[in-house]
């Protein structure tokens, strides 16, 4: 009789999770009680300008204020926000933004602890061994989930890529503060990619190889609320309902992530954003259902529980027929928000054989469901451009 060995695997969720609306006003307190004195507030100008830095502020004693944080961040970013927080004498950070705010704090916090530039630390590479200083993360969009991920993705310009640091609980934030007013105001188009980023999060990683039960539960919760609610805080921002649910979505798909890599999406997201400077949240929103329908046929019972998930009518359907179903749902969602196109996000099908060779390079291909070539990708890749048409 054969025995099966069961693998052994493990879930670390280093994050304290505090939220609702209002919870800015905890934010002093959760500093003081981590020992910070002087915090760095990580922050980019749109955050600064929208008078959200000035709240936090306002709530921080002796801070710092770094707000030179840019879309996608990258190292050269990283070394001049480490080199303001060592200047300064600051001994904690804060993060308030969306994920190439809390990107950042995360990079500073491996430089300041590990010593180096950010690029020793890519994954492979020299290992993170120290906790980085107490860091508070306060999302200010609901996408990325960077606030609980233990990740952080950096760009090098010099390689024309995007690179991954982490992997391990010694990146995670010690404390997630997750106050949806925070997002009331936010922009129709950012809502839009943010929420199909936390979509990607809750997809990739329920069908990823290294998907476990722990995060499957994340995963699908994060699938029905942005099913549910994304249109809701497109259609109208202020709806606190739509914008609590969409903020849990974010904070789900994060806790989803876990340490190993997703899968073909966010390999080619990842990838290909570093070939031209554009919204993270729409480029993956784009690529994601070509990638739905190529992996379907590897696994059609995870894709059929998202066609549930989805709020697709699966009655009747066998497994591959419901996934399919779903998949529709998925497109119809990103019509329905907005997401541009692949060439309204500055790429052209003259470039799908490069994009293809570097997605298949990235690390995030190791995870998918189904094995795929760099034809396999170019293939994808022609069915993301056809879809937008």
């Amino acid at each position: 009789m054969s025995v099966q060995v069961e693998t052994i695997r493990t879930v670390e969720v280093p994050t304290r999770i505090v939220h609702g609306q209002g919870a800015i006003g905890r934010l002093g307190g959760i500093v003081e009680e981590l020992g910070v004195r002087r915090p760095l507030l990580v922050t980019d100008a749109g955050v600064a300008a929208a008078g959200l830095a000035e709240k936090a502020v306002g709530r921080l004693t002796d801070a710092v204020v770094f707000d030179g944080v840019r879309p996608n961040p990258d190292v050269e970013l990283i070394g001049r926000a480490r080199e303001v927080y060592r200047n300064e004498g600051c001994d904690g950070l804060v993060a308030l933004g969306g994920g190439s705010s809390m990107d950042t704090a995360k990079g500073v916090g491996i430089e300041v602890t590990g010593g180096g530039s950010i690029l020793d630390y890519e994954d492979g590479g020299k290992p993170i061994t120290r906790r980085v200083p107490p860091l508070v993360t306060v999302p200010t969009t609901a996408g990325t989930g960077s606030e609980v991920t233990l990740w952080a993705v950096i760009t090098d310009h010099e390689r024309k890529i995007k690179f991954n640091v982490g992997g391990t609980a010694l990146i995670g934030a010690h404390v997630a503060l997750v106050d949806p007013a925070l997002m009331a105001g936010l922009p129709t188009a950012i809502t839009a990619a943010t929420g199909m980023d936390a979509l990607s999060h809750g997809i990739e990683c329920y069908t990823c190889d290294y998907h476990q039960p722990f995060t499957d539960s994340f995963a699908l919760t994060a699938i029905e609320y942005v099913a549910r609610w994304l249109r809701a805080a497109c259609e109208d921002g202020s709806n606190m309902e739509a914008r609590t649910f969409m903020a849990h979505a974010a904070t789900f798909g994060g806790m989803a992530y876990g340490t190993e890599s997703a899968g073909a999406a966010h390999a080619m997201s990842q990838s290909a954003g570093g070939v031209h400077d554009c919204p993270h949240g729409a480029l993956t929103a784009r690529v994601l259902g070509p990638v739905c329908e190529y992996n379907a046929p590897a696994d059609p019972g995870r894709y059929a529980r998202i066609a549930l998930a989805m709020g697709a009518d699966t009655r009747r359907l066998d497994p591959l027929e419901a996934a399919r179903a779903g998949i529709e749902e998925l497109y119809r969602l990103t019509e329905d928000v907005g997401i541009p196109t692949m060439e309204e996000l500055g790429f052209s099908e003259d470039e799908i054989p490069m994009l293809a060779r570097i997605a298949h390079e990235d690390p995030q291909t190791i995870g998918n469901p189904r094995e795929v070539t760099v034809a396999d990708y170019e293939e994808i890749y022609r069915n993301a451009f056809a879809r937008g048409k």
